[in-house]
């Protein structure tokens, strides 16, 4: 975001990153726990009675929301000067595919590292 600073300071004024990438996250959190939910109880149908896995469902969608939020705390502390400015277009895509690239990879990599490790033991 440096490099952002130092460009020229093309502001508009209809563009707020801070909203955008709050947008961004809430709807990634969305995304995120749809699908882990789908996935881990595709895993766990028939498996077992037990309350466990919706327990540890609930832990893993609890444990996410601190990554999600480390970027938006990022994006809140711009100056209202900055939030407008198009100099931090390239900085909030950046940070809006590692958001998304997270909410729809994650699961499935959560699930299939479970079902490695139970298959192991």
């Amino acid at each position: 975001m440096n490099k952002a600073l130092q460009t020229e300071q093309k502001t508009d004024l209809r563009v707020d990153w801070r909203k955008k990438m709050s947008d961004n996250v809430a709807y990634g959190l969305l995304v995120y726990t749809a699908l882990q939910i789908f996935v881990t109880m595709h895993e766990i149908q028939g498996t077992s009675a037990s309350i466990l896995p919706l327990v540890v469902l609930v832990i893993l969608v609890a444990a996410i929301i601190p990554m999600f939020r480390h970027f938006e705390r990022k994006w809140e502390q711009l100056t209202d000067e900055q939030a407008h400015n198009l100099a931090f277009k390239a900085a909030f895509r950046r940070d809006q595919a590692q958001v998304w690239l997270l909410a729809a990879v994650l699961p499935f990599l959560i699930t299939g590292g479970f079902k490695l490790l139970s298959g192991l033991f």
